[in-house]
């Protein structure tokens, strides 16, 4: 609970003063706690900018193995991603963390890391709902992959289109340029 508050503190910080303009002290001062006791949840400015991504493919994750054994990859992928959709952020705070998140090299970099933990995560849960083969870990990898890409892409399209889309719909697009079922 802590942490999430003061993740929200900082992306509220962030996104009125800029990632590079806002200091770790006025993060701590905003949320009334004392830097050393920030660094005791985060330990960067990164790590408190990046902190809702492990979260979120932790969820991913545990609603992925949560789907029905039997449905296919992209299908139990896609309802997965619907987790993101329930995450108490609303659409304006969403749309200026995106903003923030891919308009900053460094955190765009730690996004990326994120996702590649996000693709270890998935994989595994994935590799089963493949037809046994000697390439299916390597298979599973690549629709993690993949389908983690076209997310970020729908993510970059509904940033561009000032959020006025639905971003799962945008996902299902770029889906269906990579994936015929």
């Amino acid at each position: 609970m802590v942490r999430s508050l003061l993740a929200r503190t900082a992306i509220d910080l962030f996104a009125t003063k800029g990632y590079d303009n806002t200091t770790l002290e006025e993060v701590a001062a905003a949320a009334g706690i004392s830097r050393r006791t920030l660094f005791n949840y985060f330990g960067s400015k990164e790590d408190l900018a990046l902190s809702g991504l492990a979260e979120q493919g932790d969820l991913i994750a545990a609603r992925l193995a949560e789907r029905p054994a039997d449905e296919d990859a992209w299908t139990a992928l896609r309802a997965a991603f619907q987790v993101l959709e329930e995450i108490d952020m609303t659409p304006e705070a969403r749309l200026e963390f995106i903003t923030l998140l891919f308009g900053n090299d460094s955190l765009r970099a730690g996004h990326a890391e994120k996702q590649a933990r996000w693709q270890n995560l998935l994989a595994p849960l994935i590799e089963p709902r493949l037809p046994d083969s000697e390439h299916r870990t390597l298979q599973a990898r690549a629709i993690a992959a993949a389908a983690i890409t076209c997310l970020q892409v729908a993510n970059e399209e509904w940033v561009r289109l000032d959020g006025q889309a639905d971003m799962l719909d945008l996902y299902d697009t770029a889906v269906q340029a990579i994936h015929r079922p």
